[in-house]
C-alpha cells in the first residue's frame, strides 16, 4: 500500500485499533488455534476463524462480552525465534502499526457480511531475524488480502456465466 493510499483513507476514517479489536477471551483463542486457518506471506503467518452470532453467545456462559469488535487480532513472537525481549516487543510494534494502517478494508468486509459476527486473527512472526518495517507492511498487505479471499471467494467466470 502506497502512502497515498494510506493518506486517502486517513482523511476518510480514522486509523485507530482500540480496545474492542483486541483478542483477549481465553475460550476465543483456543477456538481460533484449534478450528483456524492459516494463511502465510513473509515473515507472518495469519491463523484466522469466523463466529456467527449464535456460535459467539455459546463461546460464553453469561453473555457476549462488551467490546467485541467486527475484527480481533493478537500478536505473538515466539520467543525461540526472537531470544530477547527487546526484539519481541520491536516486533510486535512494528506488526501492529502495519495491521493499524492496512486493517479497514478486512473490516469493512467483515461487517457487510451478516453471517460474521466477528473475525479473530493471531499473527504470529517467524522469521529469526528482525524485519524493517517496509517488509513488514508488504506481508501484512498480502496476508490480508489471502484473508479476504479465503473469507469471501470471487465466483469463477464459468459460475457467472450460467446465472
Amino acid at each position: 500500500m502506497t502512502d497515498i493510499e494510506v493518506t486517502s483513507n486517513a482523511q476518510n476514517e480514522r486509523l485507530t485499533l482500540r480496545k474492542s479489536a483486541k483478542l483477549r477471551h481465553r475460550t476465543l483463542v483456543q477456538d481460533l488455534f484449534q478450528k483456524g486457518k492459516s494463511v502465510y506471506s513473509g515473515p507472518l503467518r495469519v491463523t484466522f476463524h469466523t463466529l456467527s452470532n449464535e456460535e459467539l453467545e455459546h463461546s460464553f456462559r453469561v453473555r457476549i462480552p462488551d467490546l467485541m469488535g467486527p475484527v480481533q487480532m493478537m500478536i505473538t513472537v515466539p520467543k525461540k525465534k526472537r531470544r530477547h525481549a527487546v526484539d519481541r516487543v520491536l516486533m510486535r510494534r512494528r506488526i501492529r502499526e502495519a495491521f493499524r494502517l492496512q486493517w479497514h478494508h478486512l473490516k469493512k468486509r467483515v461487517q457487510e457480511d451478516p453471517t460474521i459476527r466477528t473475525l479473530s486473527l493471531a499473527i504470529v512472526y517467524m522469521d529469526t531475524e528482525n524485519a524493517e518495517m517496509d517488509s513488514i507492511m508488504i506481508a501484512m498487505d498480502s496476508v490480508l488480502h489471502k484473508v479476504i479471499k479465503k473469507l469471501f471467494p470471487q465466483p469463477k467466470e464459468d459460475e457467472i456465466c450460467l446465472k
